[in-house]
């Protein structure tokens, strides 16, 4: 009795906690997703059921068969040993077929539910993800939502086999002998025993192991794609250490949980040992007093292994559902982040549509920015930017150049202030204010090399999937890379490496500007996109892209000053607003460089 009330205080203690509501409010997330494939279920749940029956078809004539031979019924026995293989051969083909479908569906689940979270990731809230490392969101994505496919397939059709296994086996054991059935459940205290002390245990190693496996992965990632600066600081040696150091954390951890499993898996044996014997000695005994046959004998030891492994299956789904929440609770912080709202999209299409050949531009008036660790970068800050003009942004590092670019491709909302889009000039054609959809008006060239692998066709032709080579070839051009792509050995269709590999710092730059500009958008933003190239280059780009014929707005932003006598105006960014400076001031940068 205090025992039973031990156990109703702990759940309830948990109930209050709040970790079981949780589970729960998990537990409905994956709903979610197993509701879609409802289908796959039945079909599991009903080979698993199938399988069921004919293995309890094989102890019933496994018993018959033993009673055939020790009965010396000679003239039965081809034909039961015939049945007993033709069931065995059923089961086998029926295992076969569930397996084969399981992997099948399972595989067919796993890709659908990445291809959603990984669709949900990329509409997150850009602030809120940048508070994850890269490591740690592929391991929520892979590994986590591998757990959840598993386990919105298996789960529930695992529980009603598992439950129909022991019912019928145990309806069988009590038909035949009531006195077998005791057996089954002689293991179920101490399952109940356990499960206090092991719940928390597994949440908790879950957790741990699954945070230890994003920490290593993290690791991975950055040390591999930063290979060329450890190499240059010599840090080879210091980066080993610091995997030796992650590596015998993971092992502490794993050997911690490796020996919790030991002790359960040694109590659980026992408990499973001491119910076999005595199911061995009580059969010995009821054989003995001629209570049962030797038939019905093997079919009881049989169909009490099949009952404790049943039972042993049941507790096992507890791990399991364990670790699916806590999988499903990785992912939730994730998709559950604010989303970004792309409703605006087919209004903005339209308006490019109708205005493209006018130009379109944007002004800025007031706009305040505070980043979620609290730094304000801007507080009432202005801008305009037209057609044909090249506007630029200038100003110490820090001071939110990046920034900037970021609001104007809606990664940040602005937090105050009014944003205008418009086409022409701007109280001619007013159209809209910035949001996701928007950025269908934007080609963008980011600090830094942001080529990826494949060749520079493809890269290319990710921006505009239906250009042609002639098409690539004039943007190259216009960002004057052609006069080294036409030189390598397969033009256009030359490799490139990750992290664009194969090219110098200026090379990738230019083909990533020829890359935004074979977008042909209305605006053009720049980010510190000229750093690499020699000012002669620099202007000669910048040259090209204002003397197209299309009527393009661009927006730059830079350290050096040299290409500031192309540009229409020149705002500079002091304290937190935008300034518009002076010829005088413009000439004093450029003379002071």
């Amino acid at each position: 009795m205090a025992n039973l009330k031990g156990h109703i205080q702990f759940y309830l203690s948990r109930v209050k906690a709040g970790r079981l509501r949780e589970m729960w409010r998990q537990t409905l997330w994956i709903y979610d997703y197993a509701r879609r494939y409802w289908l796959a279920m039945i079909l599991y749940t009903l080979l698993g059921l199938l399988g069921t029956v004919v293995s309890l078809g094989s102890s019933f004539v496994s018993r018959d068969l033993v009673n055939i031979i020790t009965g010396y019924q000679a003239g039965a026995v081809v034909k039961t040993f015939a049945m007993l293989i033709g069931l065995n051969v059923g089961n086998l083909i029926v295992s076969q077929i569930s397996s084969y479908a399981s992997s099948w569906v399972g595989m067919k689940v796993d890709a659908e539910i990445k291809s959603d979270i990984f669709s949900k990731i990329l509409v997150t809230d850009w602030e809120s993800l940048t508070n994850y490392h890269t490591g740690d969101l592929l391991t929520r994505w892979g590994s986590d939502a591998s757990n959840i496919s598993s386990g919105v397939l298996n789960f529930v059709p695992n529980a009603i086999i598992y439950f129909f296994r022991f019912v019928s086996a145990f309806a069988v054991v009590l038909y035949n002998d009531a006195t077998f059935a005791i057996f089954a459940f002689l293991g179920m205290p101490v399952s109940l025993i356990l499960s206090k002390t092991l719940m928390n245990r597994m949440i908790n190693n879950n957790q741990r192991s699954m945070a230890m496996g994003a920490k290593m992965s993290g690791f991975n990632q950055e040390t591999f794609s930063n290979i060329q600066t450890i190499k240059a600081f010599d840090l080879i040696g210091l980066y080993v250490r610091n995997l030796k150091q992650l590596q015998q954390e993971y092992i502490s951890m794993r050997l911690d949980f490796q020996r919790m499993s030991i002790w359960t898996s040694l109590l659980m044996s026992t408990v499973g040992l001491v119910v076999s014997y005595a199911s061995y000695g009580w059969g010995i005994y009821r054989v003995w007093s001629g209570a049962i046959d030797y038939g019905t004998m093997t079919m009881f030891l049989g169909l009490s292994g099949t009952l404790t492994g049943a039972l042993h299956n049941l507790t096992s789904l507890v791990p399991s559902v364990i670790n699916l929440t806590t999988s499903a609770g990785r992912l939730m912080d994730i998709v559950e982040m604010p989303r970004e709202d792309d409703s605006k999209r087919p209004e903005v299409e339209e308006f490019v549509r109708k205005y493209r050949e006018k130009g379109i531009g944007l002004t800025l008036q007031d706009v305040q920015y505070t980043y979620q660790n609290g730094t304000k970068v801007f507080e009432k800050a202005s801008m305009e930017a037209r057609p044909h003009e090249i506007i630029a942004l200038v100003g110490p590092s820090g001071e939110g150049k990046t920034t900037m670019m970021r609001i104007l491709l809606s990664l940040i909302p602005v937090q105050g202030g009014e944003t205008q889009f418009w086409a022409g000039a701007p109280a001619e054609t007013p159209g809209f204010e910035l949001s996701p959809g928007t950025r269908q008006l934007f080609s963008y060239v980011p600090q830094g090399n942001t080529m990826f692998s494949g060749t520079i066709a493809q890269n290319m032709r990710s921006v505009k999937e239906d250009a042609t080579d002639e098409e690539i070839v004039q943007a190259l051009k216009l960002a004057c890379a052609w006069d080294f792509v036409e030189k390598l050995p397969d033009g256009i269709y030359s490799e490139i490496k990750e992290r664009g590999g194969g090219f110098s710092e200026g090379q990738a730059q230019r083909l990533s500007i020829a890359r935004a500009l074979l977008r042909d958008t209305p605006i053009l933003l720049l980010d510190e996109a000229t750093s690499a190239l020699d000012v002669a280059t620099e202007r000669r780009v910048l040259k090209n892209i204002m003397g197209d014929e299309v009527p393009r707005t661009c927006i730059v932003t830079t350290h050096r000053p040299t290409v500031l006598n192309l540009c229409t105006r020149v705002y500079a960014i002091r304290d937190k607003k935008c300034v518009v400076l002076t010829e005088d001031e413009i000439t004093k940068m450029i003379n002071d460089f």
